[in-house]
């Protein structure tokens, strides 16, 4: 399917530009105005008990809007707010906002309502005065040097309220000028204020990406590529991934909730991870074109390989983020939603644009570039580079390297041992906030201790016309307020007792839709004592529903007990979550690869790299360490955030796995032994996964400086997790483990192989395609059989027949005959061809008489028609066929070892315990046995043979035209 996508980018390739390109500016264009439709609400869990008895709330009393705004008001130092004149030039503003035409439409006296102590009309009743008075007793501190005014807010959700809010807010602005009230101040605390001073953050972050992580991307990707074109193609798609995001978003509202947060997340994912895509698939093409192919061809076989790794990453990516989708907060079922279709226009834009763009641009992709930055390399310098040489290191050590960086990944775990987990308040805000100092002010002991603009709430549903029920109420009433009246001050769960009165709190209605039952409402907040204390709320909590409620239906509500229940929702899903994020991903991995060792392995290596960064978010911003540079108050995390960091975290590592695995897998089914499949693996996935991995840090690095905790959560996690994950984890961990588990990495049992090479997804080895290439010469030198020429990879076969001798190596290099090729015949798959005989040993030279190395002879291919293209499109299977000719009748005969060691049987690296059969495994048990045996073969160097014998592309072309010149 690949080749076919790739061939139609190609073909089409201007029509698929212009088809996507346009459709996806159409979805920018559709979803600019995305801020407005995004919600407010979907914090918390609407099968709580304390949702539905909000909801009986809202229905009965209608909402609760006391808390949309709280104008707080100081006046100047000698003015006491008691004054009468002050008083006076006040409710000037109060009168102006209800009837000003701008305004008087989203606020009003009595709907939604005004709790205002300034203002009395001049033939107000006793009672009425009586009343006043004890709002001003509500409103005004004791000193009389404070007050507020509570405004509500039209409207009947979270989203409409706080738009209202935002028309609205201009009239707050120099009220002290328009009014006469110089030197008062006046600051704006609620609800409204602190969560659109989160959407302000929010836009500022999604802003503040865009100008400052591209252009560093940018740079970056220059710095990779070594020219300006390449550079920019991955910066593009993402461009292209956000647009298209965007429009995918504003869909999705029309049909469900999507949080006002998932803006920020999808953007911070999207981009990320479409950089990332890009910048494999431009790789892949160049190294496609270095190797001498065509434009065509070089999309074609980059869509073949790099485009399924890149879909296939993509899958395991949403796979991990769907399984949010098991947790009933709206807020995390859109940030999910939106990641999923962000991620997954990622990879469709990768596989489909990106290719067709290098279609048009061939070589030309590396234009505007500089020669010291794009030197490429051969692939025995990036094996002896800094990434082999390091991996070769860590196997000849595994023991000493696998045991301290797991003590040093359990040693940053241990801090989240102190996590604590809480709700949305005003300390998500930097501390410098104007709208978090307004509501601190507001909530301070000495201002106004028995109001909280966040209560917790007793709802009762009872008969109106049963004394009984009417008893039943004044004792659980009693009840409720027990704890409190019985110790001190710091011991108390809350501010004031709960009261029955309209004054304290107190609501009753009749119950929607009945004639025979009232609901009945009592609320208070925390005291001080346990506002600091996230335990101390969940005792009390704890406390009021563990009250006798003596058979009436009673609902503990509010907003702390909100997000008390959401918390535990969340709590008591998390381990299905993780199940089912190990099995997903571990059964897709298993289909890749064809092991179910490596899954697991995977798993574990995940597990440790995820609860290292879940201590480090601790010991940041639960224990504070770092909260003055970084700008921010240390406290308890926000459980839902913690859960999509999980899933995050936990795809993004498994990704980069399988982009080290597939390298791997790439080598041992050409051939390579599991120590040198390992080093090459990590040799040329190194760099290109570092790139990547830094290209996600700087994109995230841009979230890192948001004024939301929450984000820096987030941004932070992700950053510990992608430098752990490219370090230590895929520098060390892995390559430890993998040499110690040895050949049972590829193990799984064999009904298990079976299901695999029926539904595998692991990804097609490409044969050379010579007529797929601009060279000529290089064609015909790269045309030759299996038989004529050492393979790109090099097996065992090739080993000398003494082990452990260096000399005996060099020997049988240097006497290693390969005959010359054969003239071309038809093709015929590799399945159906006989096996190759094997021949005598060659005789080594005396060991009195070192030979040198030499490079064996290479003979072109005889002039003749061009040979019909054999292609293999060879899955991971659990085996691999020893290579043989092209032809029908093979008459080369492959090299194999002879001595002591040929009837040595397939072993693992280390000698260990055996699982059984199965697993990706070399067939020829002789070559595979001296392939591991080598005792002083730690690192994998020579694994399948002296690596100075290997030809590599250049030297068959030198070697081509050196023996035409000869010829002539």
């Amino acid at each position: 399917m690949f080749g076919w996508i790739g061939a139609f980018a190609y073909r089409m390739r201007y029509t698929v530009i212009a088809v996507m390109v346009a459709l996806m500016a159409g979805f920018g264009l559709y979803g600019l105005d995305l801020s407005k439709h995004l919600s407010q609400s979907g914090w918390f869990d609407p099968t709580s008990e304390s949702a539905k008895g909000s909801v009986i709330a809202d229905k009965s009393f209608g909402r609760d809007h006391k808390s949309d705004i709280v104008l707080l008001i100081t006046p100047p130092a000698g003015v006491k707010v008691d004054d009468p004149e002050f008083g006076a030039k006040v409710e000037n503003f109060v009168t102006d906002l209800t009837t000003n035409p701008k305004t008087k439409d989203l606020v009003g006296r009595d709907k939604p309502g005004i709790i205002d102590p300034f203002y009395l009309p001049d033939n107000a009743s006793t009672a009425a005065k009586l009343a006043h008075d004890v709002v001003r007793q509500r409103t005004f501190n004791e000193d009389k040097t404070k007050a507020f005014i509570s405004i509500g807010v039209v409207g009947d959700d979270d989203t409409t309220i706080l738009n209202n809010f935002k028309k609205l807010q201009p009239a707050f602005e120099n009220i002290d000028e328009r009014f006469d009230l110089q030197g008062t101040t006046f600051e704006l605390a609620g609800l409204q204020p602190i969560a659109n001073s989160m959407a302000i953050g929010m836009e500022h972050d999604i802003k503040r990406a865009e100008v400052i992580a591209l252009p560093v991307v940018a740079l970056m990707l220059l710095f990779v590529f070594g020219g300006v074109i390449a550079a920019a193609l991955p910066v593009f798609i993402g461009g292209l991934t956000i647009a298209g995001s965007l429009g995918i978003m504003k869909f999705l509202t029309q049909v469900t909730e999507v949080n006002v947060f998932a803006q920020s997340v999808v953007t911070l994912i999207g981009l990320g991870i479409a950089i990332d895509y890009g910048l494999f698939i431009v790789s892949r093409f160049r190294e496609e074109l270095a190797e001498g192919y065509t434009t065509k061809a070089a999309v074609r076989r980059t869509v073949m390989t790099a485009g399924q790794t890149v879909w296939f990453s993509a899958t395991i990516i949403i796979a991990a983020i769907a399984c949010l989708l098991i947790f009933p907060q709206a807020f995390l079922k859109s940030v999910a939603y939106g990641a999923i279709a962000s991620v997954a226009l990622a990879a469709f834009l990768s596989i489909t644009v990106l290719p067709a763009i290098l279609g048009i641009l061939g070589p030309k992709v590396d234009a505007f570039g500089f020669s010291f930055l794009r030197r490429t390399k051969t692939k025995q310098e990036i094996e002896d580079g800094f990434w082999g040489k390091l991996s070769g290191w860590v196997m000849k050590h595994p023991l000493k390297t696998a045991i301290p960086t797991v003590l040093l990944l359990l040693a940053l775990i241990i801090p989240f041992g102190n996590i604590q987990f809480g709700g949305i308040s005003e300390r998500y805000l930097p501390p410098d906030n104007a709208t978090r100092m307004a509501q601190e002010a507001f909530d301070a002991k000495d201002a106004f201790p028995r109001e909280r603009t966040e209560e917790v709430k007793i709802i009762v549903v009872y008969r109106v016309d049963s004394d009984e029920d009417q008893n039943k109420l004044v004792a659980l009433q009693n009840a409720a307020n027990a704890h409190d009246s019985k110790v001190g001050p710091e011991q108390k769960f809350f501010a004031k007792p709960f009261s029955f009165s309209e004054d304290d709190g107190g609501l009753s209605a009749m119950y929607p839709g009945s004639e025979e039952y009232g609901v009945q409402q009592m609320s208070a907040g925390f005291s001080e004592a346990a506002r600091q204390s996230p335990t101390r709320q969940n005792e009390a909590i704890k406390y009021l529903r563990g009250l006798d409620h003596q058979g009436l239906r009673v609902y503990i509500a509010g907003t702390p007990t909100l997000t008390q229940d959401s918390i535990d929702a969340l709590l008591s899903r998390l381990p299905l979550m993780t199940i089912m994020l190990v099995l997903v991903t571990g059964f897709l991995m298993f289909l890749a690869f064809g092991s179910i060792v490596l899954p697991i392995k995977a798993a574990l290596v995940s597990a440790l790299g995820l609860g290292a960064t879940l201590g480090i978010l601790t010991w940041i911003f639960v224990e504070g360490h770092g909260s003055g540079l970084l700008n921010f108050t240390p406290g308890p995390l926000f459980a839902a955030v913690l859960v999509l960091i999980i899933a995050i975290v936990f795809g993004l590592s498994t990704d980069y796995e399988i982009f080290l695995l597939s390298r791997m897998v790439e080598a041992r089914q050409k051939g390579a032994s599991t120590t040198e499949a390992i080093r090459v693996g990590t040799a040329h996935t190194g760099r290109i996964i570092t790139a990547a991995a830094a290209i996600l840090v700087v994109v995230t690095g841009a979230f890192a400086l948001s004024d939301i905790v929450m984000m820096k959560y987030i941004a932070f996690g992700m950053i510990a997790a992608l430098i752990l994950d490219a370090t230590i984890i895929r520098m060390l961990l892995v390559p430890s483990t993998m040499k110690l588990l040895g050949d049972d990495c590829w193990w799984a049992p064999q009904w298990m192989q079976t299901l695999q090479r029926k539904v595998g997804l692991g990804e097609t080895i490409l044969d050379v395609e010579p007529d797929q290439m601009v060279d000529t010469e290089v064609a015909a030198a790269r045309s030759m059989s299996a038989g004529t020429v050492i393979a790109t990879a090099p097996t065992s076969a090739f080993r000398s027949p003494l082990r452990g001798s260096r000399a005996s190596r060099r020997e049988s290099a240097a006497t290693t005959v390969i005959p010359a090729p054969r003239p071309a015949t038809p093709p015929t798959t590799r399945s159906a061809q006989p096996p190759i005989p094997a021949p005598p040993a060659p005789t080594p030279a005396p060991p009195s008489t070192p030979v040198e190395p030499e490079q064996p002879p290479v003979t072109a291919r005889p002039a003749g028609p061009p040979q019909p293209r054999v292609r293999r499109s060879t899955r991971v299977a659990p085996t691999t066929a020893a290579v043989t000719p092209s032809g029908p009748n093979p008459a080369t005969p492959a090299v194999t070892p002879s001595g002591p060691n040929a009837a040595v049987p397939d072993a693992p690296d280390t000698g260990g315990w055996k699982l059984g059969e199965g697993g990706i495994r070399l067939t020829g048990g002789s070559a595979s046995a001296s392939a591991e045996t080598d005792p002083d073969d730690g690192d994998g160097k020579r694994a399948a043979g002296n690596r100075d014998q290997e030809i590599s592309v250049q030297d068959l072309m030198r070697r081509s035209r050196g023996q035409d010149g000869q010829a002539t």
